[in-house]
This record gives structure tokens, C-alpha cells and sequence, in this order.
């Protein structure tokens, strides 16, 4: 071949190579980064579902009220939300990649810490510790992926991150209860550190450093008005009703909170630079998919919790033997993730929203109906149904409320996304634990019993049917551009 047939070929070969090296791009941002970031949250995912479940294993080796433990979780998502304002600032300063890969050895670090606690207080401060690190591991991996996804790939890229996440509610309970059953409950904090090793070495290998070339000012002021509001607001639904404090304390929280919330307000409408850009709420997409969705998410930071109370304290199972029951919740979940992209793509935002609003809300409700009784293949087959359309309702919220959200403001609304969840899911967490107490004192109950737990279920579950009051205002082509959906389909 002479070298003028050599010139001649060189642009079909440099073609080929760009659109494979084009096709490499895409998968990566299909699937590797999605992939490699839903695997590092598996910590945080399995640690929830572990430490669920194990609470009346571990209230009884701390000699402790099993209702009372539900301060370790909400005082993890308590410290998540309070710092969750920063993780986004940090995250264009830093870079993300770097900021993420701290926050995996952090939490391992911090789970470590929760292995060696010797009492209440000890594993609450460990708690704590992991719920700073988790405030940063989760938004930034999201804002990663959403800063390398176009829109019209984040529904399938959504799909994937949440599909590793989805292992720990899998296995969390059979684990988990497998730990505590058989072994020592403290090696359900140790089982971090070899996943937290895999995934910042995958993270350093694959994940792409994205950060901000001109990062605005922090916002101290910002920081310490939400950090307040969010402590007193949280504080003031754990202790609402149990006589741990004075009602006029309590009231006292509620005031602190809504005078910090109401200074937050005055202090950020004509801020650009406040930490929580306010403004984001008023893209009716993102207002719906995190406000009208805060109502959905309450029933689902209470459902681990309360049905831990009502298998092992109410049924009287085993940890083990709760796990099994409990984990095919999580196995429809995980099986709903490869469908939902076509669903939507089929039905649409507001369709799939509205009818899989109330399905979820009804197989919610359902869970009040269980009694000792019941045989466990119904049990395990209402929990699976359950988990496969909240999924749905999961992945269609989290698509809906970016899309139409501009790439200079993802941070912030990633940032105030996450903080938004973690509080509803620490509210969840209060609130199934007031209505148990209240429960027992309307039935003069000295302890903890299934038909004390099952009313939690039925007012809860009552609770999300006022998310479809903000499906119902979206307008039928919402979420669209996600998914390239054909109009006039229905």
C-alpha cells in the first residue's frame, strides 16, 4: 500500500477510533461510574438495614429499651442532614472524586468506632460520627453522576446506581440477622471496612474528578441557621409524647426550629450564594419529586424500624428468622429496577406517580392487617410487592426531580435533595416511635406487643396519600426529556 493509500484511509481509522472510544464513554457513564458509586453506598444501605434489624439483639446486650435505640438511627441521620449543606460546597472546592473517597474511609472508620461501644451513649456518638460521613457519601456520588450523565441517560444511569445499593436491603436482614443470631451484633459495623477498601479502590481507578472552576463563598451563617432548625426540629419529634422531656421543652424545640427555618428564609431569598438555594423549589419537577415526595419517604424511614418491633418483638422471631422474612422486601425492589425505565418511558412521570402512589400507599396500609397468626407466605408476599412498586416510586421521584435542573445547579440541588431525604427519613423514624408509646398508653400496655405496633402502620401508611396531591399538578409531559418518551403516547 503506498503512503498516499495510507493518507487517504487515515481519517476512516481515526473515525472508527473516535466512535469506539465514544461508545467506551457511554458505557462508562451507563454503567461502570453508575455502577462503582452504587457499590460504595452499599455500606450505607446495608449498615440501615442491619442495624434495623438487629436492634432488640442489641437493646438487650446494652440493657436498654428497644424503642429507646431508635435514637442511633435517628441521631445518624440527624448528624447526615445538619452537614449535608457543606458536602456540595465541598465537593466543587475539593473535587468530588476526592471528597467521596474520604467519605468511604470515614465511615469505615466510624463503624469501627461503633463495633467497640460499650454502652448507649458510646454507640450513639458512633452514630453519629457515621452520619457526618454518609452526609457527604451520598449527594456527592450523586452529583458525580449527574454531572457526566447527559439527561436523556439518567434514568438507566439512576437505575444502575441504585441497583448495588439495593444488595444491602438484600442481604441486610438474612446478615444481619445471621450476625447477631449466631456470632457477636458488633460485626455488623466491621463488615464496612473490606467493602469500604473495594470501593475506594474502584472510585480511584474509575470515577472522574468533577469540581466547580469558580466555587462561591461558604455560608456560615446559612450553615449554622439549618444546622440548628434541623437539630431542634428533629429533636422535638423524638422526644414528642415520651416524657423523656418536659412538654414545654419540646415546644421549645419546635419554636427554636421554625425561628431558624423562618431567619433562613429572610437570610437566603436575595443570597446567591446561601448554601440551600431556595429558589431550586420553585422548579415544579424538583418541588414535586422532594416536597411532595417528603411525605412518601416519612412511611419509608419508619417501615425497617417498625416492622423490626412487630416481628422479633411482637411475633417473638428470631433476628435470623425476621431477616428472611424482611429481605424479600428488598429482592422486589432490586427486580423493579430493570423495568422501571420502560415503564416510564411507556406511562410517563405523572402517570406512573399517580397509579403507583396509591398502590404503594394501599400495600403500606396492608401491613397493619398482620397478625401472628398470619401465615409467613402472605407476610413475605405482601413485603415483596411492597418493595417492588415503592421502588418505582423511588426511582421515578429521584429521575423527576433533575429534570429540569440546569448543570451549574445540580450541586445545590443535589445538596438540597439529600438533606430533604435524610430529615423525612429521621422524621419517619420519630414519629413510628411516638405512635408506638402513644399507642401504649391508649391501651394501657406496659410493653411493647404486635397490636401496639400495627395501628403505626395504618396512620403512617394514611400519611403518603398526600404525595398525590402534588403528582396530580404535574402537567403529562413532565420528565420527558429523560427518556426521549414519544409524545402523543400514552
Amino acid at each position: 500500500m503506498s503512503p498516499a493509500d495510507r493518507v487517504l484511509e487515515a481519517p476512516e481509522i481515526t473515525s472508527d477510533a473516535l466512535e469506539m472510544a465514544s461508545e467506551r464513554e457511554a458505557i462508562a457513564r451507563g454503567w461502570i461510574i453508575p455502577a462503582i458509586i452504587g457499590s460504595a453506598l452499599l455500606m450505607q444501605t446495608l449498615e440501615a438495614t442491619v442495624m434495623s434489624n438487629a436492634l432488640p439483639t442489641i437493646a438487650r446486650a446494652l440493657h436498654v429499651d428497644p424503642v429507646r435505640l431508635n435514637m442511633t438511627m435517628t441521631m445518624f441521620l440527624l448528624a447526615s442532614a445538619v452537614c449535608l449543606p457543606v458536602s456540595g460546597w465541598m465537593a466543587d472546592k475539593l473535587g468530588a472524586k476526592k471528597v467521596f473517597m474520604t467519605s468511604m474511609v470515614l465511615f469505615a472508620l466510624s463503624s469501627a468506632g461503633c463495633g467497640f461501644a460499650q454502652n448507649l451513649p458510646e454507640l450513639i456518638v458512633g452514630r453519629i460520627f457515621q452520619g457526618v460521613a454518609a452526609s457527604m457519601m451520598a449527594p456527592v456520588g450523586r452529583l458525580v453522576l449527574l454531572r457526566t450523565t447527559p439527561k436523556n441517560e439518567l434514568v438507566g444511569a439512576m437505575s444502575v446506581l441504585t441497583m448495588p445499593a439495593l444488595v444491602g436491603p438484600v442481604i441486610g436482614p438474612i446478615l444481619g440477622g445471621t450476625i447477631v443470631t449466631f456470632f457477636n451484633w458488633r460485626w455488623i459495623f466491621y463488615i464496612n471496612l473490606p467493602v469500604a477498601i473495594v470501593g475506594v479502590t474502584l472510585v480511584r481507578a474509575f470515577v472522574p474528578n468533577v469540581k466547580e472552576q469558580q466555587v462561591s463563598p461558604l455560608d456560615w451563617m446559612g450553615i449554622a441557621l439549618t444546622g440548628v432548625g434541623l437539630a431542634a426540629m428533629i429533636f422535638g419529634f423524638e422526644n414528642l409524647g415520651r416524657n423523656f422531656l418536659p412538654a414545654a421543652q419540646v415546644a421549645g424545640l419546635f419554636a427554636i426550629a421554625a425561628v431558624c427555618f423562618t431567619l433562613y428564609w429572610l437570610h437566603a431569598r436575595n443570597n446567591p450564594h446561601a448554601i440551600i438555594d431556595l429558589s431550586i423549589f420553585r422548579v415544579k419537577t424538583f418541588q414535586t419529586g422532594v416536597v411532595g415526595g417528603a411525605f412518601f419517604r416519612v412511611a419509608m424511614g419508619a417501615t425497617p424500624f417498625l416492622l423490626a418491633m412487630l416481628l422479633q418483638i411482637g411475633f417473638g422471631m428470631s433476628a435470623f428468622r425476621a431477616g428472611l422474612m424482611t429481605f424479600i422486601s428488598a429482592a422486589g425492589a432490586l427486580v423493579m429496577k430493570t423495568t422501571a425505565p420502560p415503564i416510564l418511558r411507556r406511562f410517563g412521570f405523572r402517570t406512573v406517580l399517580v397509579a403507583n402512589g396509591f398502590i404503594c400507599s394501599s400495600t403500606f396500609m396492608l401491613y397493619a392487617l398482620f397478625r401472628p397468626s398470619t401465615p409467613h407466605w402472605l407476610i413475605m408476599g405482601v413485603l415483596a410487592v411492597g418493595g417492588f412498586f415503592r421502588s418505582l416510586q423511588f426511582t421515578s421521584l429521584n429521575g423527576l426531580a433533575y429534570a429540569d435542573i440546569e448543570q451549574d445547579r445540580m450541586s445545590r440541588a443535589s445538596t438540597a435533595s439529600s438533606m430533604s431525604q435524610q430529615l423525612v427519613q429521621s422524621v419517619g423514624i420519630g414519629l413510628a416511635a411516638t405512635l408506638l408509646h402513644f399507642v401504649s398508653l391508649w391501651r394501657h400496655e406496659t410493653r411493647l406487643t404486635w397490636d401496639t405496633v400495627t395501628p403505626a402502620f395504618a396512620i403512617i401508611g394514611s400519611v403518603t396519600f398526600i404525595s398525590i396531591l402534588w403528582y396530580l399538578r404535574l402537567p403529562a409531559d413532565a420528565g420527558d426529556q429523560l427518556h426521549q418518551r414519544r409524545r402523543g403516547r400514552v
